[in-house]
Parts: structure tokens; C-alpha cells; sequence
């Protein structure tokens, strides 16, 4: 069988990690007091999940979703689309979008900080995602500045943050000669342990002693490098392997004009609605 050789994306490298240059997310200044410092967010992690498409195997078409009425069985077209929160089975209250944009936080440009906490006082529970701090064009000497005074200190700084339609808690610490924000969970969205927490009961000192040894017999330098996600690593290379030996399969051309979508698609919907109403009845 004849097969042509095609490279992988480059920002998969050779050990499955991402490569891709930090772009930025956001811009703005971090002010507190008479302190105000030009940055930008970027990402700070790049996922490990590897995202396959599903496809037609007949053709290798892309598949697609839709918005289906199941009453009507058809598409339904962005127009006649909205929203409504769930109060009770097949209950619904209506929400518009002026509704939502009037109680959206005004959008800003600062990253307020409040006050200044010791992180380590900070339950792990509570962190969200990480995030980096880079100083934008005439920010450099305070923005060093800010990170070494925050390393010596050891003190991150709490703000809130507007992301997109959202306001974020947020945490501000020095990462060696860098400023992470990382976005925190608010108190309300954290849950009791109190259900699952055992009830108390006597502790063995003898057991408790061995516990003790057998965790500082186990005890060691956290050393991430040591670890690695084996599955990803293994699609990787199974990639690879395959972008070698096999040529890829082409989906065809589709006209993306039109109305509710492919005639066919609408066809293979409403034979499936029509299936499950069969069924039903």
C-alpha cells in the first residue's frame, strides 16, 4: 500500500507536552495604594488532553451539532434560540440576554488588590486555576520590583478580577521571578466534609507510631519531573507511529452556505426522533 509521510501539529514535541509561546489573555494594570503596574494574563498550563474529532466513516465528514426540537423534530435556528433555568421537571424560568448583562460586573481593566495574606494560610481546596503575570511595556522595573518584595515577604496579594462576563477572587504570589494569579473558589461553592468526615474514635498508639514511620520512611522533595501523564505519552507516539506508515484520510468539500444545515443530517435527525417516539409508544 502506498502511504505519504505527514508531520504531526508542531505543538505536540516529542515527550507529548504542548510548545505553544504564551499568549496573552488579557491586559491591564495590578494597582493597589498609589502602585500601578501595566501586565498581561497568560495561561500558565497547557492541558495534556489529546481531542479527537468524530467522523462520518463513510466519507470522513466531520461531524457536526445541532440544536434539535424534540417536539418538532427539526433544527432549531439561532434566532429562535433562548435561555431558561431549570426549576422543576420540564419547568423553566426565562432569562434574556439584557436580563444577564444587568447584573454582569462592569468590565475593568485593574486587578484591585485589597490586601496582602499569608497563602499558606490558604486551604488548597480553595485554588482554581493558575494563571501567569507578565509586564507589559514600560513595566518592568516595578513589576520586579513587586515580585522580589513579595518573595521576601512571603505575602500574596487577594483582589477580585473581571474575566469575560465574571468577577473573580483571585490570589497574586511571586513565583520565583515571576507574578502568578491564580483564580480562587468563593466559600459558597465549597462543600462540608462533615458527611464524609469518619466519626471519632480511639487511636491505637502503636498503630498511630508505625503510620508515622512508615510515612517518614516515604517522605521525600516533591519533584514533578518524576512524573508524567503514560497514557498521553502513549497516544503520542501511537501518532506517530501512524503518521508514518499510513496516509490520512481527506473529508470532502462542504458548502458551508445554507439554511438549517445538510439535507441529509435533517433526514437522519428526524428518522432518529421518529425511532424514539416508536419506542416510546
Amino acid at each position: 500500500m502506498k502511504t505519504r509521510s505527514v508531520e504531526l501539529p508542531p505543538a505536540l514535541s516529542s515527550t507529548g507536552r504542548h510548545e505553544t509561546a504564551g499568549q496573552g489573555i488579557w491586559s491591564g494594570t495590578i494597582s493597589f495604594s498609589l502602585v500601578a503596574i501595566p501586565v498581561q494574563l497568560v495561561k500558565a498550563i497547557e492541558p495534556g488532553r489529546i481531542s479527537f474529532r468524530m467522523l462520518h466513516s463513510k466519507d470522513y465528514s466531520p461531524l457536526l451539532r445541532r440544536m434539535v426540537c424534540p417536539k418538532e423534530e427539526k433544527i432549531v435556528p439561532p434566532e429562535e434560540i433562548v435561555r431558561g433555568y431549570e426549576i422543576g421537571p420540564d419547568k423553566y424560568i426565562l432569562i434574556t440576554d439584557e436580563e444577564l448583562e444587568s447584573v454582569s460586573p462592569e468590565r475593568s481593566r485593574t486587578i484591585e488588590i485589597v490586601e496582602f495574606i499569608d497563602l499558606q494560610e490558604v486551604d488548597p481546596i480553595y485554588f482554581d486555576h493558575p494563571y501567569y503575570l507578565v509586564p507589559a511595556k514600560g513595566g518592568e522595573k516595578a513589576y520586579r520590583l513587586l515580585v522580589e518584595v513579595m518573595r521576601q515577604t512571603r505575602k500574596a496579594g487577594l483582589a477580585k478580577f473581571v474575566l469575560g462576563e465574571r468577577e473573580y477572587l483571585v490570589a497574586l504570589k511571586s513565583t520565583e521571578d515571576a507574578l502568578a494569579l491564580i483564580t480562587l473558589h468563593y466559600s459558597e461553592e465549597i462543600l462540608t466534609d462533615e458527611e464524609i468526615a469518619p466519626d471519632e474514635g480511639e487511636m491505637e498508639p502503636e498503630k498511630t507510631g508505625r503510620l508515622k514511620k512508615i510515612i517518614a520512611e516515604m517522605t521525600t522533595d516533591f519533584d514533578p519531573g518524576k512524573y508524567a501523564d503514560e497514557r498521553r505519552m502513549k497516544i503520542v507516539k501511537l501518532l506517530k507511529k501512524k503518521v508514518k506508515e499510513e496516509a490520512p484520510v481527506e473529508a470532502p468539500e462542504v458548502d458551508e452556505e445554507g439554511g438549517e444545515g445538510p439535507a441529509d443530517l435533517i433526514a437522519a435527525l428526524e428518522e432518529s426522533m421518529r425511532k424514539v417516539k416508536k419506542n416510546r409508544g
